[in-house]
């Protein structure tokens, strides 16, 4: 019988299902876009529910076989925290999302008290109102009887992960994965389990808290509201940069990618011990598998498809980020235009939560065309930003960066990219590279594949963009503007 993975990818703008098969490729995908809910300046939330059920449509969108055998893997977007009420189902308030800033105050505070050295040992994690921590606590405080359920027991947290594999069990499996778990700021990336330290920090009780398991573990068995007469397996979870980590064949240390989503993300694995990561940087769990679990460097950057979105919906200068390259280059430069898209601060390596975006280098002569150009040229100044501080911790310039995600289908912004790092940016034919970890970790759960050798080969290379040398003064000149630009925002 043959065998269909289904691949929940459930990411801050939407829920996509994606259906791979035996030879790991996509052969339908479905997407369904949720709401963003912007209550008060630096706030960002989303309906939990309201992604439930749009996972239950995509799914249900797909063009399923009957005579084909069927399982789901997961990967989602990462610090997003939900807290409910495990006896009615229901969550307690809508869920803070990673891009949220609410607990910047407590953060600062927490780093006042000189708490970071602790945090850090313990979670790899810089105190940092991104990760979960801080807005879970946020909503047991300020959650009509959040504190009294809490004492109880009656309420449960997790990651986005965490939510949909409860409902989609119906309760039955209250989990998550080591790549997840570690971009809470509560898990010990060294003993791989809840730490009480870090928990005490924030006043949230154990009883909250959601088993833990390898990447590669079987979660539990679903029907997906009836739509399978029989029950199937969900085997296959990991947060969505760790996601693209996999799918991008990263398992060797050393290697590495970058995830252009509405924010990005640099990682390179490190190998099997968590080690200390260099200043602008953090580290998490990379991926578990096969019994073992590797470490990743990491940098996030909170605003690079979130800014294109931004200029499309509300800006309303475009349609739709694929219309923005035919204009970018209609102009030579950016005529000295550039956009900080701060718009939850900024993120690796500068971990400024209280910053807020800014446009520089506006004139008269300034063209939407240079705006536009300027957008884009933003998301590779801060990849720059990620990838120079990843080469000096690595020992020195990467080898190449694989890249994975929509914006990589804009040619100019990824030969922009490969100048502006002096390095190639590889990109693949799976646009959804997490979507495609998600479910090598399902085969390895299922016992499909048993090594990386056995799926090394499911990456392709569709293009490589070389850096163009006789670029390098004007993309040196170029990036001291970012540089410039950035050092008028941050403390």
């Amino acid at each position: 019988m043959a065998q269909r993975i289904i691949a929940i990818d459930q990411s801050t703008s939407s829920t996509k299902a994606l259906l791979f098969d035996e030879q790991c490729k996509v052969v339908a995908r479905t997407n369904v876009d949720h709401k963003q809910y912007y209550p008060q300046t630096g706030w960002v939330e989303h309906d939990a529910e309201e992604i439930y059920q749009n996972m239950i449509e995509a799914i249900h969108q797909l063009p399923l076989q009957e005579e084909a055998a069927y399982s789901i893997a997961i990967t989602n977007q990462r610090e997003t925290a939900v807290v409910w009420n495990k006896t009615t189902g229901k969550p307690i308030a809508k869920a803070v999302v990673w891009q949220d800033t609410r607990g910047a105050e407590l953060c600062r505070q927490l780093r006042a008290d000189g708490k970071a050295d602790m945090v850090m040992a313990k979670s790899g994690l810089l105190i940092d109102p991104n990760f979960s921590a801080s807005g879970i606590k946020w909503l047991l405080d300020n959650t009509a009887g959040a504190r009294e359920l809490c004492s109880r027991g009656e309420l449960l947290m997790g990651t986005i992960d965490t939510w949909l594999v409860w409902k989609l069990t119906s309760g039955k499996t209250f989990a998550t994965d080591t790549t997840n778990a570690s971009r809470t700021m509560l898990f010990n990336i060294h003993t791989l389990d809840w730490d009480d330290d870090l928990l005490a920090l924030f006043d949230i009780p154990r009883s909250m808290m959601p088993e833990v398991k390898a990447c590669d573990a079987i979660y539990g068995e679903t029907t997906c509201e009836g739509l399978f007469e029989k029950p199937i397996q969900i085997a296959g979870v990991l947060g969505d940069s760790h996601g693209a980590l996999v799918g991008q064949m990263c398992f060797e240390p050393g290697s590495g990618k970058v995830t252009y989503g509405t924010g990005s993300s640099v990682m390179v694995n490190i190998g099997e011990e968590p080690k200390a990561a260099p200043q602008g940087l953090v580290t998490s769990v990379g991926f578990s598998a096969l019994g073992k679990t590797w470490y990743g460097f990491e940098g996030n950057i909170y605003s690079t498809g979130a800014t294109l979105k931004w200029i499309c919906d509300q800006l309303q200068l475009i349609g739709k980020p694929s219309e923005m390259e035919a204009l970018a280059t209609s102009v030579e430069d950016n005529g000295g235009v550039y956009i900080v898209p701060a718009f939850s601060g900024l993120g690796a390596p500068w971990w400024q939560s209280d910053v807020k975006g800014a446009v520089f280098g506006l004139t008269f002569a300034t063209t939407k065309a240079h705006f536009l150009r300027a957008a884009l040229e933003s998301i590779a100044y801060q990849i720059k930003d990620l990838v120079d501080v990843m080469a000096r911790a690595t020992g020195g310039r990467l080898k190449e960066i694989a890249a994975d995600g929509g914006p990589t289908k804009n040619q100019f912004l990824m030969q922009f990219q490969a100048d502006m790092v002096n390095t190639p940016v590889v990109c693949t034919e799976v646009d959804d590279a997490s979507a495609l970890g998600a479910v090598i970790m399902n085969g390895f759960a299922r016992g499909l594949w048993k090594s990386f050798d056995e799926v090394v080969g499911f990456r392709k290379v569709t293009q490589v963009y070389q850096p163009t040398s006789h670029h390098s003064p004007l993309t040196t000149r170029l990036y001291e503007g970012w540089r410039n630009a950035v050092n008028q925002l941050i403390k």
